[in-house]
């Protein structure tokens, strides 16, 4: 066997309790795995995946290093010291699921230090050609819901997608294709440090809060995850299908949920002004 063959028949065993050191189960919503995790250690997301053996740190450590990213304090595993070097892994990535539909990556848009979150699914045709997540129509949708409450998204929030790649022909992204790039959101999370996580879609729903019933149940209720305050909302690709306006409609449902984000951005003080985030 190789030696990365040999490596990681030893190190398997010990991951979930590694996991468990380092990734909150409120926020994964789910028991550790290890069916997920890639071949090869130069793709493998950062951080908490590569917490197993002192064998695998050390190659890991040394892959991370070649894509931006440098050893912890404590020496455990490969994490990002900023959302620049996690984009310049990201940017550098292959082998992952969604290499092989061609699609380019799209990491984020707006701003690093955003007091607010907003977690969309997956890339489609208008992100995958410029490299930027929410710039087709439902984006552009879902900046005017947010003007409409003086949150301008490319200023005062932070905008990225559960899967990092667009899946061929805008399917819905598998569960383990989800799994695979979920190392990188969490990077993203633990370095933006949002106050509040808007979630875009059932998809980005379930892959942060856990919750398997649809969205239409929970959309517009707050729900605490390590000290964040999280709310799943419709994705605005189902207000264009939805367009009309009436009571109870997806797109009225909507402007509340906004309007009560807004009221939660003011109740925690997120933003001195309308000029920029938090200082």
């Amino acid at each position: 066997p190789s030696p990365h063959a040999q490596m990681l028949r030893h190190a398997l065993p010990r991951l979930p309790a590694a996991l468990a050191l380092v990734i909150s189960p409120r926020l994964v919503g789910h028991r550790a795995t290890t069916a997920h995790l890639p071949r090869r250690l130069p793709s493998q997301p950062p951080g908490a995946w590569r917490k197993i053996t002192a064998a695998a740190r050390k190659q890991g450590a040394a892959a991370g290093a070649q894509q931006g990213a440098h050893p912890t304090r404590d020496g455990d595993g490969v994490d990002f010291t900023s959302i620049d070097e996690l984009t310049a892994s990201l940017k550098a990535l292959t082998g992952d699921p969604l290499e092989v539909d061609g699609g380019n990556i799209v990491v984020y848009r707006g701003s690093p230090t955003a007091a607010v979150m907003l977690i969309g699914e997956a890339p489609g045709a208008d992100e995958d050609l410029h490299g930027v997540p929410f710039v087709g129509r439902a984006g552009q949708l879902l900046d005017k819901i947010f003007a409409a409450v003086t949150i301008d998204t490319n200023r005062l929030c932070y905008v990225t997608n559960v899967v990092k790649r667009r899946p061929a022909n805008n399917r819905d992204p598998t569960a383990g294709e989800i799994e695979y790039y979920r190392g990188w959101l969490m990077e993203e999370i633990r370095l933006v440090n949002p106050a509040i996580i808007v979630l875009t879609g059932r998809h980005s729903m379930r892959t942060i809060l856990g919750r398997t019933e649809g969205i239409t149940k929970i959309r517009g209720t707050w729900h605490e995850v390590d000290g964040r305050h999280v709310m799943p909302i419709f994705h605005p690709s189902y207000l264009l299908r939805n367009p009309q306006r009436s009571p109870g409609s997806p797109k009225a449902l909507t402007w509340d949920d906004v309007r009560e984000i807004k009221r939660k951005v003011d109740e925690l003080g997120l933003y001195h002004s309308e000029v920029g985030p938090r200082g």
